[in-house]
């Protein structure tokens, strides 16, 4: 496994950890749900394992487009005499771009999705830090609702990873990305309920949850300037 290949792994791991620890919305639902409805082990596992999964196909889907994007750059005769240069600073631009979109979100208090426990249900909406949301803008979860939300939120930052690996028509690369990123993502949060089930936490991730963005374009621009820079 080639340095470039092993930045490309760690930086996917380092992203589906930050953006799956970082979001109490990707395991306080199942936390409150397990104990409110007297859930067994395996049927929280179970449900935890599906959300995850399906996370984790939305998140591809987008990165698939990337890889289809970088597969036809990568048939134009001028940029296949540029390819390891341009993919490199691709990346890095992209990581550049998404730190400052995080700083500017985190900044300007972008709305985004909140859950709310009451009594033994679980509520999501769509708030502002600070914000008061009126009771009837709020959707009660349910398992399949559950399930939907994570298939619509996607991780954006695997697509400029994937980007990258279609420029250089490396399916190597590319499995090995999606497949760190599936256990990689599918982990953290099974840890964190298990954890929550059990009643221990391993911090606050409130205060992070806002910051996630500029977190994970910061970790995407590190991987691209190790790259441009330092020979990965």
């Amino acid at each position: 496994m080639d340095s470039s290949l092993i930045a490309l792994a760690l930086t996917a791991i380092s992203i589906s950890f930050f953006h799956t620890a970082s979001g109490p919305d990707h395991y306080l639902p199942f936390i409150v749900l397990s104990r409110s409805r007297q859930w067994s082990m395996p049927k929280t596992v179970f449900l935890t394992i599906a959300c995850g999964l399906g996370h984790i196909l939305s998140s591809v889907f987008l990165g698939l487009i990337g890889v289809f994007l970088g597969w036809q750059i990568n048939k134009i005769k001028f940029f296949q005499d540029f390819q390891g240069n341009i993919a490199s600073w691709a990346l890095l631009l992209f990581g550049a771009i998404y730190l400052c979109y995080g700083l500017w979100s985190a900044y300007n208090n972008k709305a985004h999705k909140h859950f709310d426990v009451m009594g033994e249900d679980v509520f999501v909406y769509s708030h502002k830090h600070g914000e008061v949301v009126m009771p009837q803008n709020r959707v009660k979860i349910t398992p399949l609702v559950l399930f939907a939300i994570f298939v619509m939120g996607p991780s954006e930052p695997l697509i400029p990873l994937l980007f990258y690996s279609g420029l250089n028509r490396s399916v190597t690369e590319i499995v090995t990305l999606i497949s760190v990123f599936t256990v990689s993502t599918v982990l953290t949060m099974l840890g964190m309920v298990l954890l929550g089930v059990y009643g221990y936490s391993l911090f606050k991730t409130e205060q992070f949850e806002r910051y996630t963005p500029a977190i994970s374009g910061a970790v995407v621009l590190g991987c691209g300037v190790g790259m441009v820079f330092l020979g990965w």
